[in-house]
């Protein structure tokens, strides 16, 4: 049997954020090492990654001490499938007030175009509502377009350019978010 691509895979459980989880290493490991790939970015870091995977998934749990800020890293999984990362930065400093915001993410390669960027930063939404956070900051690159469309599909409010990043802002509060 060939390799599989994930327009070739039917996903059986709806893609949820996770913690960091063992349960996934072989679709990490060859989603990550592809989009480094695609991207022009080191692999190496891969290396301890697949040596230890279960200490790699074990140092990426809970909320951790992050840019300075608690942090915590969920991935976006179906089953055996890892499809993306999400961090929820807990608060901000001055510097994250000005590039990188409350939320990073990124799909992988196999498994972009499939709407899950726009259901994983609207589950990342849902986690800033929980740790209390009512106005989130989420930036892109200023050439990034699916992330942008990403960010306005979730209710981003532009808010200018600093740094070669664009800003948006996204209410939480209980009459834009519902509740």
């Amino acid at each position: 049997m060939g390799v599989k691509t994930a327009a070739m895979i039917q996903l059986v459980e709806s893609p949820r954020l996770v913690w960091p989880t063992a349960t996934v290493r072989t679709s990490y490991l060859v989603g990550e090492q592809a989009d480094c790939l695609l991207r022009g970015t080191p692999t190496d870091w891969l290396g301890p990654a697949s040596e230890d995977f279960d200490e790699f998934v074990a140092v990426r749990r809970g909320v951790r001490t992050r840019w300075e800020v608690p942090s915590t890293i969920f991935w976006y999984v179906s089953g055996e499938y890892y499809l993306g990362t999400l961090v929820v930065r807990h608060r901000l400093t001055p510097e994250l007030a000005e590039v990188g915001g409350h939320i990073g993410y990124h799909v992988v390669a196999p498994w972009r175009r499939q709407g899950h960027a726009t259901r994983m930063l609207a589950a990342g939404l849902v986690e800033c509502r929980r740790l209390g956070i009512d106005r989130v900051l989420v930036t892109c690159d200023a050439d990034n377009e699916p992330s942008r469309r990403v960010i306005l599909a979730n209710g981003g409010v532009p808010d200018g350019r600093r740094q070669r990043e664009d800003r948006f802002w996204i209410s939480l509060d209980a009459d834009n978010f519902g509740s």
